[in-house]
This record gives C-alpha cells, structure tokens and sequence, in this order.
C-alpha cells in the first residue's frame, strides 16, 4: 500500500513539476547567422584573388612585403571572426 502511494506521489511531481524551458532562437540571431554565412561565400572567390594578386605585387616589388602580409592576416582575421567571437565567449563563461 505504501509504495503504490509512492509510485503516485513521484508519478505526480513528474507531470506537475515545471518543465525545462525550451528558449527559441531570435530573430536577430537567425539572420545574423544567415547573413555571416551569405558574406563568406560571397567574399571567398575574392579574397583568393586577393590573396594572389598581393604575392603577385609582393613578388614583383611592386608593394611591400608588409602590404601583402597585412591582406593575407586581414582576410584570416575575416574568416577566423566565429571562431575567435567563440573563444571570447567561452572564457567569459557566456
């Protein structure tokens, strides 16, 4: 007899207790993503030809050294912006 109470009494704060809250993604942040992923896709092609066209002026000293350099960690910078926006938050805790 007890322990059908029992079973009642767990079955009941099973059913009644609240619930994980499933948040839903905003709006904002679905387009933001939507929108990072068109602009890489976009920038790719552009940032090879770029990438070439600064060693091809590099190599033929038609720019500096320091210009190609600063393109090539510009468009790392670019590309790596999730991964490193990802590491701040993770040693923030967020």
């Amino acid at each position: 007899m007890k322990s059908s109470s029992l079973v009642r009494s767990v079955a009941a704060v099973a059913l009644l207790g609240a619930g994980p809250a499933f948040a839903q993604t905003s709006p904002f942040a679905t387009g933001a993503a939507a929108f990072q992923t068109n602009f890489l896709t976009i920038l790719t092609p552009i940032a090879v030809i770029a990438v070439m066209a600064l060693g091809v002026g590099a190599w033929f000293n038609r720019i500096s050294w320091s210009w190609a350099a600063g393109g090539a960690l510009g468009i790392m910078l670019v590309f790596g912006a999730p991964q490193v926006v990802a590491w701040v938050r993770g040693l923030a805790g967020v």
